[in-house]
């Protein structure tokens, strides 16, 4: 357990939510207590509503199960996964917060090399606090972290950076693998601990986990969608990689950036490689057609805020994705009442804190 005589002062504690999907106990919330506990959470029950979570006590949280979806969003609760981790985003959506931190609940608190325990929170803040640098590599990773900077021909013009939209977190132990290489490589470890902070350039996709995620919800939160994933839908586990795809797009076109690297998690349990690829065969064949879309999507000026590249991209997707799968119809539709039911819950959200940042 994690030392609390060790832990720093706790920052944001009220303007960030801590969001966890779960269909079970959460009783891997007494590792985090000491990086938790200053922090709201808001608790997503997967599956059965009639099942009861225990969470231990002394954490201030909510705890949303599927009937509460559906009393909120009333019809538009038909864009919530069920019986999916995907579900997860609707507790973005409900959180009156700046920031959002989303963690599995199989996700426990790692050590650094020195044994020392990670706060993943913290160091996901400071992420998102500092700029990034979409639009020129930097050879030496994050100039802004204390014993780097810009280096020798790195453009001054740039140097100010960009607002950080996302903070894209690792994992120790277990690696995040789709189904087929879990087949072939099921006891593969991950115990390389590297200490950096990228910026994912502009213009450049990425695999977005959300097992250890953090993002400026005023700034991104409209487009951190989830999709249409589990119960009678015909893919999984790519909920989070779909939103990844989406956000990276738009925060391109808005002149945001997005990070990949510390902070670690210990991600203790592998998933089981055969019903992984039962939720992911189709996934594996459709994103070799979704990432050359995603690739060559652009996004007209017009689009100003997030919510208008949103509705933009899911146009998109119903005229050159539809004919792929109608699965791909019902997604765009989706999107759109996603982006209805947030500014249903967030009516200010709809033209705050969503232009353009600098860059463009």
């Amino acid at each position: 357990m994690a030392d609390p005589a060790a832990t720093p002062i706790p920052l944001l504690t009220d303007q960030l939510d801590i969001v966890i999907p779960t269909i079970r106990n959460l009783d891997f919330l007494e590792m985090w207590r000491p990086f938790f506990q200053h922090y709201h959470l808001i608790i997503v029950q997967d599956g059965d509503p009639s099942k009861v979570i225990k969470v231990p006590e002394g954490f201030d949280y909510e705890l949303y199960n599927r009937n509460d979806i559906n009393r909120i969003l009333g019809p538009k609760a038909s864009c919530i996964s069920f019986k999916d981790s995907a579900c997860r985003c609707f507790g973005y959506m409900v959180s009156k917060k700046k920031y959002i931190y989303t963690i599995d609940d199989d996700c426990f608190v790692a050590k650094d090399p020195s044994g020392k325990d990670i706060n993943a929170l913290q160091q996901h803040i400071k992420n998102l606090l500092c700029p990034s640098t979409p639009f020129f590599f930097n050879t030496l990773y994050d100039p802004y972290r204390e014993g780097a900077d810009f280096v020798r021909g790195y453009p001054f013009s740039l140097r100010e950076g960009a607002p950080t939209a996302v903070s894209h977190g690792l994992w120790l132990n277990i690696p995040d693998y789709d189904a087929p290489t879990q087949l072939v490589k099921p006891r593969e470890r991950n115990t390389r601990y590297v200490d950096a902070v990228l910026t994912i350039p502009k213009g450049t996709l990425f695999p977005m986990c959300g097992m250890n995620l953090a993002f400026d919800r005023e700034l991104i939160g409209p487009a951190m969608y989830f999709g249409l994933m589990g119960d009678g839908q015909p893919i999984g586990r790519y909920d989070d990689m779909w939103a990844g795809w989406c956000i990276k797009v738009i925060c391109d076109h808005l002149g945001y950036g997005v990070k990949t690297g510390l902070p670690y998690i210990w991600h203790s349990k592998a998933s089981n490689p055969f019903v992984n690829l039962k939720k992911e065969y189709k996934g594996i064949y459709w994103q070799e057609e979704l990432i050359p879309f995603f690739q060559s999507a652009v996004l007209p000026k017009e689009c100003t805020t997030v919510q208008k590249c949103y509705i933009e991209l899911s146009k998109q997707v119903k005229a050159k994705l539809g004919s792929l799968d109608d699965y791909f119809l019902k997604l765009a539709d989706a999107m759109v009442t996603w982006v209805e039911a947030w500014d249903e819950l967030n009516p200010s959200g709809a033209d705050s804190a969503v232009a353009k940042g600098p860059g463009k």
